[in-house]
């Protein structure tokens, strides 16, 4: 990839010192927040699906579809919520680039507000991203900076963003501020006046993975807020540092190399990620994200990212947690994003083999979850 530059050079909006007084800078922005308010407005809510368990366990699984939305993941509220914080806060300016430090989803949906918007839109990203994801982003509009070892993401953005005088966007630091944890349509939110007609409305637990940690973060905070008795739950792939940072209480954690379940996991403790607000952590492998979100297939017939299977297996041991206590209620997880992202990954016996991932004793912890009621680990 070309280093971009700054288009519309010597034009009134695109100077490197802009006025922010300037009326034509003003009308900009005022156009600029009004079409992503727009997006927003037209958007209408994700589903809340339910998993089908035993009738006679007094228990509801849901996973809440973020895989509706315009650019097909979880990710397009935090790219939303990020493009007006940055645009409120006068960091992203017309003409110059946005660039951000990605995995892939929320590339793509920065992707499509910065096109929204008129201005360049850059994500640095780990080589091995699936060619599913880099194909959204470059659809969108996108450049794609690759780098070799995803622990170099956050400063190849920064470097990339002075030297193009653009805006690093920093999801890993803003998400759990740009995001309005005390409701105005917040996930937390929606999933709450979503299961108000249900038979268990509070639901007992709500797992979430973590990428950024803005979504764990939102939720809780939420949560606290609202004073419910929901428990949080965030479960962490292989290869990430969050569970024994969290388990260490150790801000400094860190990991030697990245995850394999795209989307989440991290090789540092990200600024956004809020261990004290959330109740629990698992550590999952990575071959039992891919044996649930298989799972889920078979069970409503949908593919889903590697990250939801993360959640969804966490989920399915708390609903057998609770089937072994005798205890009812509601858990709710998150489907993060569509799995024709992931054909050739998670969906792939060839990858599988390839990455040494044997899922058969985890589908079977499963299988028996769901005729038996009992876990039987793998």
């Amino acid at each position: 990839m070309n280093t971009p530059q700054p288009p519309g050079a010597g034009t009134a909006l695109s100077t490197l010192d802009v006025d922010r007084s300037d009326p034509a800078y003003r009308d900009w922005l005022k156009e600029a927040v009004r079409k992503v308010q727009a997006d927003a407005n037209r958007s209408a809510d994700t589903h809340l699906l339910r998993f089908p368990l035993p009738e006679q366990w007094g228990i509801d699984l849901y996973l809440k579809d973020e895989s509706t939305h315009p650019t097909g993941s979880l990710k397009h509220r935090l790219a939303r919520s990020l493009f007006l914080y940055g645009l409120c806060n006068g960091w992203i300016r017309p003409g110059r680039p946005v660039i951000e430090a990605s995995s892939g989803s929320t590339a793509v949906s920065e992707a499509y507000f910065a096109k929204l918007i008129g201005v360049p839109f850059v994500a640095v990203m780990p080589r091995t991203t699936s060619a599913e994801k880099i194909r959204l982003i470059e659809f969108h509009g996108g450049q794609c900076h690759f780098v070799d070892d995803s622990r170099r993401m956050y400063e190849e953005a920064a470097a990339l963003a002075t030297r193009t005088s653009g805006h690093y966007i920093d999801q890993f630091t803003y998400a759990e501020r740009a995001t309005d944890w005390r409701g105005n349509n917040n996930i937390a939110e929606s999933i709450y006046q979503q299961l108000r007609l249900e038979r268990y409305p509070e639901p007992a637990w709500i797992v979430a993975t973590a990428g950024t940690g803005g979504t764990s973060a939102t939720i809780a905070r939420y949560v606290h807020y609202m004073q419910h008795n929901t428990r949080i739950c965030v479960p962490d792939p292989e290869n990430s540092c969050f569970f024994d940072g969290w388990t260490k209480d150790d801000p400094h954690a860190v990991s030697d190399c990245g995850s394999r379940i795209e989307g989440i996991g991290r090789p540092r403790m990200e600024p956004s990620f809020v261990p004290g607000a959330i109740d629990r952590m698992m550590k999952v492998p990575d071959a039992a994200s891919v044996a649930a979100v298989r799972a889920l297939e078979g069970a409503i017939g949908r593919k889903a990212g590697g990250s939801t299977g993360t959640g969804l297996w966490s989920a399915l041991k708390i609903v057998a947690e609770m089937v072994a206590d005798g205890r009812k209620g509601s858990v709710v997880t998150l489907l993060c994003d569509p799995g024709d992202r992931y054909l050739d990954k998670y969906y792939s016996d060839a990858w599988l083999a390839e990455q040494g991932l044997d899922i058969t004793p985890y589908t079977a912890t499963i299988d028996s979850l769901l005729a038996t009621g009992v876990w039987n680990a793998a």
